[in-house]
């Protein structure tokens, strides 16, 4: 037997699916930039793989489907906006939306968290598969919990009418570049916005 015996299809060998956690990181970071440069539509989980530099075998082993590769990459970017319903808690209610809004834009206005963050938007505006695993983090992750720190009535459905104010100004600003929005100062913004959101989460009925 020679070393160039071909190799079997399916699952990775042992040595290769035990893996390391520098192994995932690396499949999930090349699955982010994939959905990043292609789009949720056109990136597979071969493409993956060969930007990973491993077996198609071992993305599923670690993530599954491509829609849960998805998922985990959407997680990760969208990780930063994970902390925003601490920010209900750390200070006085009136002002709540403040802190929530400025910790929102703060996380647009850095490039560093601002680029994933626009990728995994765009995916999801474009799929529907995509949109349902946004939502689903989205709901869970953030409204869900903002709810749970607010002690008023309808607190899921005001978590949700602020959320849809800080996301519409944010596609208006990032994503669709609507001018004098885009290119207004950041604390004009939140100065205005604030107020907004505020309402949103604790004024009465």
């Amino acid at each position: 037997m020679t070393s160039a015996t071909p190799r079997r299809r399916g699952r990775p060998p042992r040595t290769e699916s035990a893996g390391t956690p520098a192994t995932r990181d690396r499949i999930l970071a090349a699955a982010r930039e994939e959905f990043s440069e292609r789009g949720y539509d056109k990136t597979s989980v071969r493409g993956i793989a060969k930007a990973a530099g491993v077996d198609s075998a071992l993305v599923h082993h670690y993530f599954g489907t491509k829609e849960q590769v998805f998922e985990a990459a959407v997680t990760l970017s969208f990780a930063p906006a994970m902390e925003a319903p601490r920010t209900v808690e750390e200070g006085p209610a009136d002002g709540v939306g403040e802190r929530l809004t400025r910790f929102i834009f703060g996380v647009w206005e850095n490039p560093a968290t601002r680029t994933p963050l626009l990728a995994i938007v765009r995916s999801a505006v474009n799929n529907e598969a995509a949109a349902a695993v946004f939502r689903r983090i989205i709901a869970t992750q953030v409204l869900r919990r903002i709810a749970d720190r607010l002690d008023v009535p309808d607190a899921e459905l005001r978590a949700e009418l602020a959320a849809a104010q800080l996301v519409g100004v944010a596609m208006l600003r990032y994503v669709i570049k609507v001018e004098p929005l885009a290119s207004a100062d950041p604390e004009q913004i939140i100065k205005r916005v604030a107020p907004v959101v505020q309402a949103h989460l604790t004024a009465p009925r």
